[in-house]
């Protein structure tokens, strides 16, 4: 098997993994059609641009356990940074950014014990911040 069919698997997978997990749950939130140009979006990903978005995802993670640690305050620079990650991370696969959107699946971070658990893995607390950069600074 050549890079680009495992690489064309890898994303197939993730698209399966994460329809099986939470699709008819996503689906219900925000409905059948954001859910599909989601996957579309992941499925039409390059390898360059695949990298890109898990380095975001990381930098954020990296970013939001320093913030947490030196008590940074989520209103401000660094939070606004944060938020603005967060933002290009969710362009990758969000057919079309909403700050209403943004401020709604941040709200996840702290209600849905799952994704607080993503967050709050090595650092607790990062989920809340998380939550209360982007209710800052989502435009």
């Amino acid at each position: 098997m050549q890079d680009s069919e495992k690489f064309e698997g890898l994303k197939q997978n993730l698209v399966e993994e994460n329809e099986r997990r939470y699709g008819a749950e996503a689906r219900e939130r925000y409905g059948a059609a954001a859910v599909d140009e989601g996957n579309r979006r992941m499925l039409r990903m390059s390898e360059r641009d695949y990298d890109a978005w898990r380095g975001l995802e990381e930098e954020i993670r990296a970013a939001l356990e320093a913030a947490v640690r030196g008590g940074a305050d989520p209103a401000g620079t660094e939070g606004a940074r944060v938020c603005e990650l967060h933002r290009r991370w969710l362009s990758y696969t969000w057919p079309a950014y909403s700050a209403e959107a943004h401020r709604g699946l941040a709200e996840t971070y702290v209600a849905d014990e799952r994704f607080t658990a993503y967050y709050d893995r090595d650092v607790p607390g990062c989920a809340a911040w998380l939550r209360a950069a982007i209710l800052a600074h989502a435009r």
